[in-house]
């Protein structure tokens, strides 16, 4: 069974969560029998955002939820806004407007989570803040978070905002570790050394803001998944190993790596495959040690100084 997290020092949930990004185009009986091999693993977490899909996603996520005996309160559903056709937009009005429309096709009458997608550089704090307020009074939101901002922006933002912010989704995974890279290579003049997030992985170790890790199992901006590919050979054959001592999936040792790291992250899955849900849900069995983690960060091109 996935292990449970305190999301941000507040909220039970899964440390894997499933991300419905994908799902715009399923049926809604299949994306039942997901939710359902999702929970059934321990996974009570799903992610959305308003633009997955032009909505449709969440729109196929409530109809399968309709068919099913699952209970509102026993999952925790987040969306994400912000993202716009050309430009981010963090306005007053549309965080409202989008949220309402977000509840709307979830056909729910809250999130648990509200995440601010991508930073939007013409965002005035005060007006997210009383976009929160009335969000949160309301009963339609009861936490909120970020996704894809550094420590100074969280700060900022945070410091005109009448509630803690709880999660912050990053990019991560075995063939993406620059959140890490700068911390292994402090006072180095190499590539790795360079810093890009302002520490992002310390600071939010230290205010207790759940990082949520987004393309879990990719490599690059969308280019597509580092399992089995030519690209990265080195890292397959570690992982593979690694894999059949556990008796798991490569995709499982790949999830536990993430999981395995003291920050308690959640790593969101993209996957439409009721198999592949299983598969990768067995990365909670998975305890690895320090050798291997560094193996496998070693193995996906990584030179530790």
């Amino acid at each position: 069974m996935v292990q449970s997290i305190n999301m941000g020092g507040s909220i039970a949930a899964s440390a894997i969560i499933m991300g419905c990004m994908r799902i715009s185009e399923m049926n809604p009986q299949d994306v039942g029998a997901l939710i359902e091999k999702a929970l059934e693993a321990g996974i009570n977490t799903f992610d959305h955002a308003d633009i997955y899909g032009g909505g449709m996603a969440e729109e196929v996520f409530a109809k399968a939820l309709a068919l099913g005996t699952v209970k509102r309160e026993d999952i925790v559903i987040q969306s994400k806004c912000g993202i716009r056709p050309g430009f981010f937009d963090f306005s007053k009005e549309y965080i409202l407007a989008s949220t309402d429309q977000i509840l709307k096709r979830l056909n729910t009458e809250y999130l648990d989570v509200l995440l601010l997608h991508r930073p939007d550089t013409l965002m005035e704090p005060e007006e997210v803040a009383e976009a929160f307020e009335r969000l949160h009074t309301s009963g339609k939101v009861n936490a909120f978070g970020v996704s894809n901002m550094n420590p100074m922006q969280m700060e900022y933002l945070g410091s005109r905002l009448p509630y803690k912010l709880i999660v912050n989704q990053l990019q991560f995974s075995a063939a993406h570790t620059g959140m890490i890279d700068n911390g292994l290579n402090v006072n180095m003049k190499n590539e790795a050394g360079i810093g890009r997030d302002g520490s992002v992985l310390e600071y939010c170790r230290m205010k207790d803001i759940t990082i949520q890790t987004w393309s879990s199992l990719q490599y690059g901006f969308f280019e597509g998944t580092f399992l089995k590919s030519d690209k990265y050979p080195k890292l397959n054959h570690v992982l593979e190993r690694i894999a059949e001592d556990n008796n798991v999936t490569a995709g499982a040792v790949a999830i536990a790596w993430i999981l395995r790291h003291p920050a308690k992250m959640q790593a969101v899955v993209g996957t439409t495959s009721v198999k592949r849900l299983e598969e990768i849900a067995r990365a909670s069995e998975i305890y690895l040690s320090r050798q291997e983690w560094y193996e496998i960060y070693r193995a996906a091109g990584n030179v530790l100084p």
